[in-house]
């Protein structure tokens, strides 16, 4: 019965691992494929090293692998932002159906400054003197 359990959860760890990938060639634009990779990706991750302790019953590996997936859900998230925040800056396309642009209006592409709220529809962009 534990060999099912750990084909199972390492099976469907590989899957989610898969969809990741294919959210990676399927997705539109830069921040759908970085939403696929990061969520799918740290799901099957997580469920690979479930199926990993379970498989060897070990402290020492139970422990490493917890950290595996302490450190997958910490730097994935970070990581993806830091990449969409960087895509949004070097002016990478976004999706033609997609609806909003959050950052419209609000980040300066001279100065790379984001400001905290958006200006009035009515006000001009800031100056940088040039």
């Amino acid at each position: 019965m534990t060999e099912i359990l750990i084909s199972l959860l390492v099976l469907l760890g590989a899957l989610f691992m898969l969809v990741a990938a294919l959210g990676v060639l399927r997705m539109p634009d830069l921040t759908m494929r970085l939403h696929a990779t990061t969520k799918a990706g740290v799901l099957g991750v997580g469920l690979i090293m479930l199926g990993l302790v379970i498989y060897f019953m070990n402290l020492g590996v139970s422990a490493r692998a917890l950290a595996i997936v302490g450190f997958t859900m910490l730097t994935s998230p970070i990581a993806a932002h830091v990449m969409g925040r960087a895509g949004y800056v070097t002016g990478v396309p976004m999706w033609q159906h997609s609806i909003k642009d959050e950052l419209k209006g609000r980040y300066h592409p001279h100065t790379h400054e984001l400001a905290s709220h958006a200006p009035p529809a009515d006000a001009q962009a800031p100056h940088d003197g040039h």
